[in-house]
């Protein structure tokens, strides 16, 4: 029988997708899990609901922590109780769109967040036991030099979002050099999952599919059809961030599929999904999508119905047309390989809202109210 302990690791943004995939890949790996969850007036757990332990319980391996990346004095004092192996900084103001709206908040959180991250360990002198995974992004990219992207690609970001995590990027290497520490980013492309958030647009497309294809929503609205993203499935991505910090040497990779896709294709893909066509007619704001056949007997879709309309309001600021990452270096070092492809994430979370909408239709017939979004 072993006598080694398990690894303990802290993930910041343990409610969101990735720190939800993330500590259950590592829970199975016999890791402790420590999450930073901020204080809400409702619970906001449901990722990680199935994970959750009663804390009142004694040998837990996850263990929530409130907290706040804006907040050094609580972050100094969680590390220093627990002592992490591994910390993976996954939280942040997420949502591009949003961070035009926040931007002092954004920089606030997802720049000087890390380095309150960064920093705490230094000062604690942790800075031989405890290794960093900074959630870097694609968006730091921004207005692409070059295609597809690597770790050697110059940054143009174009949004409050992509300058905040431009800073904790560099913060990140800074600290590496600087101080020897064991900080690495990892240079995120779109993931997505059943679990994304409901208004990150691929979300938003599976689930006004799901209610559009059952009755229960009339259309969607989306912005520039023509953007063209990197999208692979969260699972893989989390995989990746636990071999990161496996290795001998701290470094920066990339994390992609090194295909694209437009936006466009991805609303044709998931309607495909339940077994209805469409044809879309007109360019820019004009475009519109119609119903040409539906053949799936479950969804009873009128052809010709518009379902699918461009909204100017959903247009950036500074857009970010093109991005497709080149993860030859994970690949080559890591033997890091995707396990799901577009269409597999597609039907994965295409499935996964069918059936939560088929609730809200069932609450529907039955004369009860169900909650509508609309983002």
């Amino acid at each position: 029988m072993s006598n080694t302990l398990p690894k303990i690791a802290f993930i910041t943004g343990v409610t969101g997708q990735d720190g939800a995939y993330l500590s259950e890949f590592l829970l199975k790996k016999g890791y402790i899990v420590h999450g930073l969850k901020r204080r809400s007036s409702l619970f906001n757990t449901d990722r990680i609901d199935h994970l959750y332990q009663d804390p009142h319980m004694e040998n837990q391996n996850f263990i929530l922590h409130y907290g706040d990346m804006t907040d050094s004095t609580n972050l100094i004092r969680l590390i220093k109780d627990i002592q992490p192996d591994e910390i993976y900084n996954l939280a942040a103001m997420s949502h591009v769109a949003v961070s035009f709206e926040t931007p002092e908040y954004t920089g606030n959180a997802d720049g000087l967040g890390t380095l309150r991250i960064l920093d705490a360990v230094r000062l604690l002198g942790l800075e031989k036991k405890t290794r960093i995974y900074q959630a870097s992004t694609s968006e730091l990219y921004g207005k692409v030099q070059e295609v597809p992207q690597s770790e050697t690609t110059p940054f143009f970001p174009r949004s409050p979002y992509a300058v905040a995590k431009m800073y904790a990027y560099w913060i990140t290497v800074n600290y590496r050099e600087a101080y020897g520490m064991y900080a690495c980013n990892g240079i995120l492309f779109n993931h997505e999952s059943p679990i994304r958030g409901e208004t990150f647009v691929t979300r938003k497309i599976t689930r006004a599919t799901a209610r559009i294809a059952l009755g229960l929503q009339d259309k969607l609205y989306l912005g520039n059809l023509d953007a063209q993203r990197d999208w692979g499935h969260a699972k893989d991505y989390v995989r990746m961030m636990w071999m990161i910090l496996q290795a001998d040497e701290a470094e920066d990779w990339v994390i992609a599929t090194g295909k694209t896709t437009p936006v466009r294709d991805f609303v044709r893909m998931s309607f495909a999904e339940v077994g209805i066509e469409l044809e879309f007619r007109g360019e820019g704001i004009g475009e519109k999508a119609y119903v040409k056949a539906c053949n799936d007997a479950r969804f009873r879709i009128q052809i010709g119905k518009e379902v699918l309309a461009v909204d100017p309001k959903y247009f950036r600021p500074t857009e970010v047309d093109l991005l497709i990452g080149d993860a030859s270096k994970a690949k080559n070092k890591l033997g890091w390989e995707c396990q799901y492809n577009l269409q597999d994430l597609v039907k994965d979370m295409m499935q996964s809202d069918l059936k939560l909408m088929q609730k809200d239709q069932y609450l529907k017939d039955g004369g009860y109210n169900t909650l509508n979004y609309f983002e």
